[in-house]
Order: C-alpha cells, then structure tokens, then sequence
C-alpha cells in the first residue's frame, strides 16, 4: 500500500487475529456480551489504553466492563452485565500510547468516545471518528466522559452514530458518504478536518499540539477542554464560536511537505478554507419526499411531513398532488419509495401537519382541498376523497393539536376555520368561513396558528399585517396584534411569548410586496399570488430589505428590540422553539439556503452577551447539508434540528420550463442538524416543552 493510500484507508480492520485480547472477564461461554475491539489514534493502534462499557439511561452510568488494550490496541469486554430496556451501551478509552508516535510516551490528553446503542457489536475500533461521530449525535446529553439521558433521546442519538462511522471499522459510515452528502456537501471535510484535529493531540504531532487543541476549542466563556472528549463536546455545543481557530490548526499540525501537494493526515477529505461553523448536516430523501411542507415528530420520534408534489412529475406552483413521507429517527424512509402514504383525500400537502396522542397524523392539502389523517402505520383514516365537509373547503393550511386533544385547522383561500372537538372525526364542523363571524372576519389569508398556556389561540395571516388571537372556548373573542407583512409562522415559547415569521419583513419594500400580492391575487387568483409571493422571497437578501421576526408578549404587546432583522433572515417561513427557549428560524431564499439560531427570552441559555432575538448563528446563518429553500423546521427529542427543503429551482415551478429541469421544482430532502438545540417532547401538543 502506498503512503498516500494508507492516508486515505482512515483505519484498518478489526480481526481476531489482528487484535491482541485482554481484560477477559468472564469466559466467552458464560459471558452475556463480547465485545472484540481497538482503539486507534491516527491510524495506529494505542497500547495500555483503558476501555471501559458503560451503559447509559435517564440515572447515573452504569459500569459494565474494563480492559487495558494490548501493544496493538486491541481489546476484549465481556460479561454478563446487560443494559436493561432503554439503555444506551457505550465506549470510553482513556490513556495509552499510540503506535505511530510512541516516544512520546503514555498520552493522558487521550479520550476517545463510541456510542454503541441498545446491543454490543461483536467488534468495534474506538478512534477519532467514532468520537466525532458520538459527540455531535449526543452532545445534548453528554458531561465529559457521562452519557445520561431519556431512552426516547438516547436511542434517536445512538441510531445516527452508523450515519457518520461504520463503528466495526472506524471508517466513514454509508449515510455521509452516499450521493446525497459525499460530493454535495462539505460535511465531510467538516467531520474529517475535526478528526484530524484530535488526531493531531492524540498523536502529539507536535509536543504542544493538545495545548492549541485546547486552546483552539476554548468555549464562549474561555473554559479550556482537557482532553480530546471534552474538547468535541465544547465545539459542538458551540460550533459557530470563531470556528477559523481549529482550522488554523492544520497548518499547524499538517504542513503540506516540500513538493507534495495534500497534507500528511491521517483522516481526508480535509478543508481548504474554514468553516462558518462546525455543523455535521446530513440529507435524507425518499419515502415519496418531493417538497415538503409542515412536518411532526410522533411519540417515537418519527417524523411526518406532507409534500406539495409526488416523484416524477413536471410539478408546478399551479399542480400540487403530494402525499406524505414518513422518516424514522435517523433518516430511513418508512413510507414508499416514489408514492409515499397516499389515500384518505391526501393530494398536495401544504404547511398543515399536527401529530396527535395516538400517533395519527393529521395533514392538509392544496390539490384536493381536503384534510387528511393517516394512523402511525400510514393507513388513511379519513374517507377516499379526505374531509371536505361536502366541497365546502378551500385550500387548506396549518392545523395543530391542543393539549385537551381538540384538532383546529385553518382555509387560507376561503379565510376558514375548522375544528374536531377532542379529534372526533366525525364530529368536525366549520366554524366560520369569509366574513360571517369571528374569528374568521379578522382573518386575511390565515395561514398557521399555535395555542398557548392560557388556552389562547394564535393565528398568523399571510393577508395582512397582524395576528388574531381568540380563546379555544369562546372563538368569537377575538383581538389583534400587529406584526409585519406576510406572516407564516408561529411558535409560543415557555413563557407565553409568542414568535412569528414575517415573510416580506417590517418596512415599507415589505408592505409594497404585500399590496403588489394583492392584485396579484385579484387579478390572477391564488395561484398568481402564489407565484408571485416565492418568486420575490427566494430572491430577497437578509437584513433591513429581507424578513423579520416579531415577538409579541403573552398580552400582545411588542417585545423589545422587535421585529428583529439580520443576515440569517432573508426570508424566514418557520420558528421552532428549544428546550431552551432559543428560536430556530427556517429560509425560503438563496439559493445554497440556510437556517437562523436565534437568542429567546431566556438569555441564561445563551452566549455570553447576548439579547433577546440576536443572532446564535453565524452572519448568514447555518448552511450546508444540501439545504434548499425551506417551509418548516423543526427539533427532535435529540435535541437534532430537521429542515424541509420546499423548492430547489423557482424557474422549474412556472409554466412552461425547459424540458431537462421540469422536474426539479420540488426541494429534495430533509437535511438534519445534529445535537444542535435542547431538546423538546415529542409529539408537540401546544407549546414546546423540554424534556
């Protein structure tokens, strides 16, 4: 094998006759588990590292095994020790000397992480990708070397470990290398630049490299890591901190030798240039995904979503007929391939999708003017052609779920409101439409709405410039607050305050969009207004002529500083609140697309400094992963934050494209932001809550 080879190899195989066995506790025929492992650092075995098992559950981490590793890295854990029901299993090696720089002696610096999940694999290499791998799918439930979490959260963490390592290997794992994220996103690099980052500490490439590890991974509030564990924590709790200082460390650790052209690392492909921020995106596609709209995690973490078009067709702004799409925790598609879930009215999904107690997911449509609601294994539960209340409904938009189970739902065409009192399908009705009453009369193209801790509803209008809030048990009682131009979504935080997004922002270029929008709509009907409404937000930039956000107090009142403005918001389409009470912000505009972390009304979880609506993320907020233009966004029990791509190529959406693009008006895929934000209960009934 040749030098450059082996750099690329990343790490070699495990075998029982490559690893060295120590630590045997019990005799393999007595033993409940058995696990054949090495621990590697930058390629090389390290020996007399101590490997522990742990395993990991809402109390303290159980200890289950312990070996030192042998000269060639290698180890063997057995026992008989199991994890119980919900537990998550995982590795922490500690120490050693690595083989490919051993005088520099026993390294203390060395820590390394794999997360294992629910059962032991029969073998497993413990290295710097698999601790890149663990942390940033845990990061919201690891302290140093402890893992504690709830079983929902830590199952959803562990199961995307294999997207980014193959853990029996230490390599690159199949999701981050596949054709969606290997040569389409720079994820890669981002995951292997950080490895070789570690390696560069574990190895002691040079005698003070974990010193400017350290120092480069130093947190917003100067605390310095101290070993190569705590220092991924650091990073990717706060991976949009000066992100350019670990890079700097290439050229540091890695100088490009005299007349070569790569860098000796062990780990490639690496960066050329930093980062904005050190995020591990990842995109998943399938299940029948073709543009999706509003999305819901059930009580397993799965996520639904309705999509405006199906696979194959030349779809447009004027056709939609999309099913829905069904993701597990990690990605896989659970729906089929090209239809989706299909049946019970569901033709051409909109921002309209709630999860309810029993896992049924409730969604609405464009194509067949209709509601829809599919039970957790996607069998329709309402009739053939939906619930239409005898063609009365127009095209329909968000719906949510309250916490006394009753299901609301909203008509942007007709100005409608509906509702299924403790979700009884059989018992819906309109309850007003147009002009005929409140709320509806304060309605101007409703398009979402969210309920509060006062039983109070929200309803943000893309129409007009303000919001109708009315009480669940008394709609009729309606006031309005104002907001900016072209609002589409709402959120409600912990303490009561209400967010929402401002499509065409707060100043005069946005009320002018509006009113242009309007005689669009007169003129050209819901379809011109349409057309002409995501025409002018993919093109807008962030900052005073892009969107905003508002915030409103729990009695209505603006919220100091708002509406808040910035380069991560051109044209803001959805708001999910974090266990935190950070916001998170999706984009309908650029075309690489990017989402907006936003400081919330707690700002004790936030950066030092930092005030209500500033911007977490970087200028031009977080991107990368295949991001398109978004509708929604939204937060798993995780703590992972999941983005729907909506569209990809505007021009393909409007009547007669060219030929070779006619399909690609719909977005492709979801993209996933790993261990990003404080997780939140799933399914979301009323405002979030965090674990």
């Amino acid at each position: 094998m040749t030098a450059r080879t082996s750099r690329w190899a990343v790490c070699g195989a495990v075998s029982a006759g490559l690893i060295g066995l120590a630590g045997l506790t019990t005799t393999p025929a007595e033993a409940a588990f058995r696990i054949e492992g090495q621990v590697q650092a930058g390629g090389g075995g390290v020996a007399n590292s101590v490997v522990t098992l742990w395993s990991a559950s809402a109390a303290e981490p159980r200890q289950l095994a312990q070996a030192k590793t042998a000269d060639d890295g290698g180890f063997l854990l057995s026992g008989d020790g199991t994890p119980g029901p919900g537990e998550s299993l995982y590795l922490i090696a500690k120490g050693g000397v690595p083989s490919v720089n051993k005088s520099a002696g026993d390294n203390p610096a060395l820590a390394f992480l794999a997360v294992l999940g629910g059962s032991a694999p029969a073998k497993v290499v413990v290295n710097e990708m698999t601790t890149v791998a663990s942390v940033w799918t845990n990061a919201q439930f690891l302290d140093g070397s402890a893992l504690k979490g709830p079983a929902l959260s830590l199952s959803i963490a562990a199961g995307n470990v294999p997207n980014f390592v193959d853990l029996s290997t230490g390599g690159w794992g199949e999701t981050i290398q596949d054709p969606l994220n290997g040569g389409q996103t720079p994820t890669m690099a981002n995951f292997a630049t950080l490895a070789d980052a570690l390696a560069g500490c574990t190895t002691r490439v040079t005698p003070i490299a974990c010193e400017m590890l350290f120092q480069a991974a130093k947190t917003p509030s100067g605390d310095a890591p101290a070993d190569t564990l705590t220092a991924p924590e650091a990073i990717a709790r706060a991976p949009w901190y000066l992100p350019n200082r670990l890079f700097g460390l290439l050229d540091y650790f890695y100088p490009v030798p005299v007349g070569q052209n790569l860098r000796p690392v062990p780990f490639m492909p690496y960066l050329n240039t930093a980062p904005s921020a050190w995020v591990l995106p990842l995109k998943f596609d399938g299940g029948g995904y073709r543009a999706g709209g509003k999305a819901a995690f059930d009580s397993e973490g799965n996520l639904w979503v309705g999509d405006n078009f199906t696979i194959g067709w030349q779809a447009s702004d004027a056709l939609w007929q999309g099913h829905a799409t069904k993701f597990a925790p990690n990605g896989r598609a659970l729906s089929p391939i090209t239809t989706g879930f299909s049946g019970g009215g569901m033709e051409g999904g909109t921002f309209g999708a709630a999860v309810d107690a029993n896992d049924n997911a409730w969604l609405t449509n464009y194509g067949s003017k209709s509601i829809t609601v599919f039970d957790k294994t996607g069998k329709p539960l309402t009739p053939p052609e939906g619930i239409t209340f005898g063609g009365r409904l127009g095209l329909m938009q968000g719906v949510i779920v309250t916490p006394s189970g009753d299901v609301w739902v909203l008509g942007v065409e007709k100005s409608q409101l509906v509702t299924f009192p403790r979700g009884d399908l059989t018992k819906g009705r309109i309850v007003c439409e147009g002009d005929s009453a409140e709320p509806c009369k304060s309605f101007r193209a409703p398009f979402h709405l969210a309920i509060d801790q006062q039983d109070r509803i929200w309803v943000s209008n893309s129409g007009v410039d303000h919001v109708t809030r009315f009480l669940a048990s008394d709609p009729s009682k309606v006031e309005n607050f104002k907001v900016g131009y072209n609002s589409s979504g709402l959120a409600v935080d912990s303490e009561g305050d209400v967010w929402v997004t401002d499509r065409f922002g707060n100043g005069l270029l946005g009320m002018w969009h509006l009113i242009d929008m309007g005689v669009h709509l007169k003129l050209e009907g819901v379809e011109g207004a349409s057309d002409y409404l995501t025409k002018t937000m993919s093109e807008q930039k962030g900052g005073r002529f892009g969107g905003s956000v508002n915030l409103l107090r729990p009695d209505g009142t603006p919220f100091p500083g708002s509406p808040f403005t910035g380069s991560g918001l051109p044209g803001p389409w959805a708001a999910a609140v974090d266990g935190n009470d950070n916001v998170w912000i999706s984009n309908f505009a650029g075309a690489s697309g990017q989402i907006a972390q936003l400081c919330g009304v707690r700002t004790e979880n936030c950066p030092p400094g930092m005030k209500t609506g500033d911007e977490i993320s970087p200028p031009g907020g977080y991107v990368g992963g295949g991001l398109q233009m978004q509708t929604d966004i939204d937060i798993d029990p995780a703590g992972d934050v999941w983005a729907m791509n909506n569209w990809q190529d505007v021009d393909s959406c409007y009547a007669n494209p060219p030929e070779a693009l006619s399909t690609r008006c719909g977005g492709q895929g979801v993209v996933v932001f790993y261990g990003m934000a404080k997780p939140v209960r799933a399914p979301q009934i009323g405002p979030a809550r965090g674990l």
